[in-house]
């Protein structure tokens, strides 16, 4: 995989909205958080611009994530807000320069479609916290998404809960994002290969049994079939029908994975809850699912750094 070059003080981020629109006051704390790092901000013209729910149609948005791609002074791309839209961009966007000069793209929820797409071009991405509310969020959802773009090694540690756990330590690839946009990619070319890696899967906001459809489909498509660990992160606000489907979302999950032995862990801090996690996608990582406490521990990528280019 190849690393991006990490931000160093002075660097521009771009800012654009690949889903639903934005105002540039809902971004001011986070304008302010990027100058308390020491970065520039350069806003894309998706910011502001209006079409129904979306950041502008989407001309407008994929010509804003190209500019970004392609415009050589912008170290990162940051996506502002969320919801839905950027798969309908996807296919208008052209990586060439993007694959010849790796810079990081960073969000979650509906950034997954780019997360996905770009790791098959063997690409490291930063599945962090929107620029949207990221500053009521935990100061750990900041910090961690700071050390991942600046190179800074860094582990994620929390008590385990334990009873639906498989313990076990494994190493592997982290890949995934939300699990219902895993579920809209499969069968495209945005969808990714999880044989030999370790899964990340997370969502907000479905219902019970949609959760047992995504994973009966992804168990379908084999993407358990050889995965090296399974780690849960929020599963956030589920809905039920008036019939109850009868368990919790990490019950399905642990159902769906059941006959398979690799470790599994639940509640990662990462996902559609106050304390979002940044996670490195593309990274080797290290799993320890423990009776007490899981340890996911990230590589460290700097003999992979390409040389920064001006």
């Amino acid at each position: 995989m190849t690393t991006p070059p990490f931000l160093q003080k002075g660097d521009t981020v771009g800012i654009v909205s690949t889903a639903r629109k934005i105002s540039k006051e809902e971004l001011q704390p986070f304008l302010q958080l990027l100058e308390s790092w020491g970065l520039q901000a350069k806003l894309g013209i998706s910011i502001e611009a209006e079409a129904h729910q979306f950041a502008g149609d989407d001309t407008l948005r994929a010509k804003d994530f190209q500019n970004m791609m392609d415009d050589a002074s912008v170290k990162a791309i940051w996506c502002a807000r969320g919801g839905y839209g950027t798969v309908r961009i996807i296919d208008r966007l052209n990586f060439s320069e993007f694959k010849k000069n790796p810079k990081w793209i960073v969000g979650y929820s509906d950034v997954t479609v780019l997360h996905s797409h770009v790791h098959n071009f063997n690409i490291e991405s930063v599945h962090a916290n929107m620029a949207m509310e990221i500053d009521s969020k935990t100061e750990a959802t900041r910090t961690s998404v700071r050390d991942a773009l600046f190179g800074k090694d860094f582990s994620i540690e929390y008590a385990s809960e334990g009873k639906l756990n498989r313990n076990g330590t494994t190493s592997g690839m982290l890949v995934g994002g939300n699990l219902s946009l895993l579920y809209s990619l499969c069968g495209s070319s945005s969808a990714i290969n999880t044989a030999g890696k370790i899964l990340f899967i997370e969502d907000l906001d479905e219902y019970l049994y949609h959760i047992d459809r995504m994973m009966q489909n992804l168990k379908r498509n084999g993407y358990f079939e050889n995965l090296k660990g399974l780690i849960v992160g929020g599963m956030s606000d589920m809905r039920d029908n008036t019939k109850p489907f009868g368990k919790s979302a990490e019950e399905i999950i642990s159902e769906t994975v059941s006959e398979y032995t690799f470790p599994l862990c639940f509640h990662l801090p990462a996902g559609h809850i106050q304390d979002n996690r940044a996670l490195i996608l593309g990274r080797m990582v290290d799993l320890k699912v423990e009776p007490k406490i899981v340890k996911l521990k990230f590589s460290n990528p700097k003999s992979q750094i390409p040389n920064r280019k001006s």
